[in-house]
This record gives structure tokens, sequence and C-alpha cells, in this order.
């Protein structure tokens, strides 16, 4: 077991340098830098999600300096691994046996939800390792009495997993309310592991209420339907539906709902309504991205083992495991195929335009949708959350966009003169908007800005021109 863990670490850390850069991550890897360089989410910049991430992986910023995003990677590779390894003891601690185990956690390692989240620097990877690193507990505490130390972990650990991702604070709840049926599961105690971090998010929302409400349940709620207006299709049930079938199918994903229909001992019931609550929280939002299935994972494979312990798959339903297997491999090496180190040239491109700000003798904050190519004392917070809140509309008021440390492309007068604007990040190879990143760079041009192409790259960074000076009166004779 333990070859096969380094194995896969191997694998995953491989596979997190391989894969594309992804404009999802700008927003991430700008609040771990921000918040590493002693700026409060919410207060100070926008963060657009629950905010343990960027301050559990501040430390990682401070010791990487200019390797802080593929660094931000690698950490979601392994927790990807400590995901799989947690759904491997927990189905074990749950009476499967080593083979049923090690099957059901190989399968979900094929599944394409879970290896896009370990791949980028997002934040899926940090609360579905919380979540599954709850599993052993919550099973142990399902099947006998629960011991004060697994109520506090799973409390701490259910918690952490809200306070990453706000969507995972469903199946949170849902083994709230269950623990709350029996005393034997004390719950006091679980709500006691979980106050350290309920304690984090009051002390952040209590410094910015609105800010905090807005990045974490507002622009969630509101964006997608103002972004996708023009596309409603993608905002409709029939959409909704058709994407959750293919990213469940893309994977085992799908095969093990079926296979662990209906067939469950009496305390299985915690690991069911733990799926259902993932199932939910990733039906929620508009419209649904395979990221979003996530949470439902870790449960139903633990499930998936407990039934193949019980009743062995037949040989059709190992057939189609292994197709089903294939399926979700298939995105992940279709995206590495294309030859190329896409995190090394991140790196030779950060670099060079962390040479070109030094050759323009820039010192202040930069405004860019791609922050992620910035070191992180040039970051303007306002674009902290990337091209995500530039290309909305009409979120947010003039007042409320000044205070809350944000700027879109409806009022970019509000920019006013920075001393630098970098483009060429967010486009198509960025699985962004070429669009977006125009507006910024026009913005640039009738302000008067001075273009410097960066050397061996596509972006551009303008530069504002020193003012010129005022003519000096003079008296005639």
């Amino acid at each position: 077991m333990v070859l096969a863990l380094a194995a896969l670490a191997i694998l995953f850390v491989a596979l997190a340098l391989l894969r594309p850069v992804d404009h999802d991550e700008s927003q991430y890897v700008a609040a771990t830098l921000l918040t590493a360089h002693g700026f409060i989410p919410y207060r100070d910049f926008a963060y657009l999600q629950t905010p343990l991430q960027p301050y559990l992986f501040a430390p990682l910023a401070l010791l990487a300096g200019a390797w802080t995003w593929p660094v931000l990677r690698i950490a979601n590779a392994l927790l990807g691994l400590a995901t799989i390894a947690a759904v491997h003891r927990a189905a074990r601690i749950g009476g499967a046996g080593p083979r049923a185990a090690a099957i059901a956690a190989a399968l979900f390692a094929t599944c394409d939800i879970l290896l896009f989240s370990i791949g980028t620097a997002r934040n899926d990877a940090l609360p579905a390792a919380c979540l599954a690193l709850a599993l052993p507990a919550i099973v142990r505490t399902a099947r006998e009495q629960a011991s004060r130390r697994d109520a506090l972990r799973i409390g701490a650990l259910l918690a952490a997993a809200a306070a990453a991702k706000i969507s995972y604070a469903l199946p949170a709840l849902a083994y709230g309310l269950w623990a709350l049926f029996r005393a034997d599961r004390r719950p006091w105690w679980t709500l006691l592991g979980a106050l350290p971090f309920a304690t984090l998010i009051g002390a952040l929302f209590l410094q910015a209420p609105e800010a905090f409400l807005f990045g974490v349940l507002g622009f969630p709620g509101q964006a997608p339907t103002e972004w996708y207006q023009a596309r409603p299709w993608k905002l409709s049930t029939a959409a909704k539906l058709v994407d959750t079938l293919k990213f469940l199918a893309l994977g085992p994903a799908l095969l093990a709902i079926v296979a662990t229909t209906g067939r469950r001992h009496r305390w299985h019931l915690i690991l069911d309504l733990l799926i259902l609550a993932g199932l939910i929280a990733a039906l929620a939002p508009v419209p649904t991205w395979r990221q979003y299935l996530l949470p439902m994972l870790p449960a139903l494979f633990v499930r998936l083992a407990l039934v193949w312990h019980a009743h062995p798959p037949g040989k059709a339903m190992r057939i189609a495991a292994v197709v089903f297997a294939c399926a979700g491999l298939a995105p992940t090496v279709e995206a590495v195929a294309n030859g190329g180190i896409p995190m090394r040239d991140a790196l030779r491109t950060a670099t060079a335009v962390r040479e070109t700000l030094d050759r323009a003798h820039v010192t202040g904050p930069v405004a860019t949708l791609s922050p992620q190519f910035l070191p992180g004392t040039a970051i303007d917070p306002r674009f902290a959350p990337g091209p995500f809140y530039f290309r909305s509309t009409a979120l947010l008021d003039a007042r409320q966009e000044r205070q809350l440390h944000l700027v879109s492309h409806a009022r970019i007068g509000l920019l006013g003169d920075p001393r630098a604007i970098l483009t060429g990040g967010e486009g198509a190879w960025s699985s962004g908007d070429d669009r977006i990143d125009a507006l910024l760079a026009a913005y640039a041009i009738r302000r008067g800005y001075q273009a410097l192409p960066v050397p061996g790259t596509r972006f551009t960074l303008y530069v504002a021109r020193p003012a010129s000076p005022r003519p000096v009166p003079h008296n005639s004779p």
C-alpha cells in the first residue's frame, strides 16, 4: 500500500505540473500571496470563497516565493492523495476487505472530477481532503459509540471543509443533524471541534460584513446568471441534468451510484446522507461544473467498497468499471498530451514579467486579470479575484465597488491610473475570454499608457507615463 501511494503521489504531482494553465487559479494564487503579505481577506481585498485556504497556504507562499503557483498545485495534488488514502481507510474501518477497499479507492482515483480538482491551484482539493479525512472517524462513530477524540476530529475537519469552500457546509450540516439524534454520538464535542474554524469565519465576517457576505454568498449566487444570460441554455434544468450525468460518467462515479443503490446496512445511513448532501451542494449553483460534484464522491466510494465486499461485482460490472475508469482518465490524458510543461512555461512568463517591471521601475500595484503571474507585492488588491468580478456589469454599484475593493468593466473609470496595467493572461489559451482582457488594454491605451511587450510572452505591460511638468510662469520685463 505504501508503494502504491508513493507511485500515486509521483503521478499526481506530475499531472499537476503538466496540466494547462486555467484562469480559475488566478484568484486562489492571488489570495494566498496577498494573505502571506499581511492583507486580510474581505477587509483588504475581495475573496469569493470562505477564507481558510489562503490562511492555510500562506506559509507555503512565504517559503516558495516566486514558486508559489506550482507549489500550490503540488500541495493540492498531495491533498488528493490524502483524500484517496482516507477513503481506503474509512472503507477498511467500515468492514470492507483489503481487495474491495483498494479497488474502490483506485476507481475513485480515476474520476475526472477528482483529477481536475487536484490538478490546479483551485480550492477544491483542501475541503475534499478534510471531508475524506473525517470519514474514518464518522464510520467508526456510526458503528459504535463515538469517542470524544473522534467527535472533536469530525467537528474540526467538517468545519475546516466548510471554511475552505461553502458547498461543504451542507455535508457538515447533514452530519451535525444526524449526530444530534443520539447522545452517544457526542454532538456537543463535535461542535467544540468546529469552534476554531467557526471563530475564524466569525472574526473575518465582523471585520467586513458586507464584503464577506458578497464574496461568500452574493457573488456565487448572482454572477453566473449574469455572465451566462447570453447563453440561457447553460442555466436551464436540462443543461444541469446533462452536465451532471456527463461529469459523473467521466469516471466510475455514475457506476458507483448504480452499484450502491438499495444495498446497505442500517449504519450506512450517514454515508447516504453525506452523498445526498454533496449532490444537493453540487446542483444548487448554476451552471453545474465537474468540481462541484466532488463533495459527494468520498462517501460514495466508501459505500462502493462496502457493497462490493458484501456482494462482489460480476463480470459485466467489472468490465463496466474498467470502461468508466478509462473514460475518467481520458480528459486528463488529453489535457497533458499537448506537449510541454505548462508550469515551467508559466514560471518563465512570471520571471519575464518581473524583469519587465524592474526595467520599467514599477513598484506600485499592477492592475491585471492574471495576478497569478505577479509577485505578491505587485498585485493590485482590487484585482485579487482575477477576471471574475471585472467581467460583471451590475452586481454592485459604484459605492459598493469602492468599499469592497473591486472594479468591474462597466465602471472601469473607477480604476483611475494605477502605476501599470498587465494584459495577456486572460484568453482562450487559459480557458478565459480575450474580450475581457481587451477592455483593460483599451483602457490603458486611452489613458496614454506606454506599451511594453514582455519579451518571449503573450503579455504586454502598460506603464503610466510621467506627468508632464507644468510650465513655470515668468514675468515679462
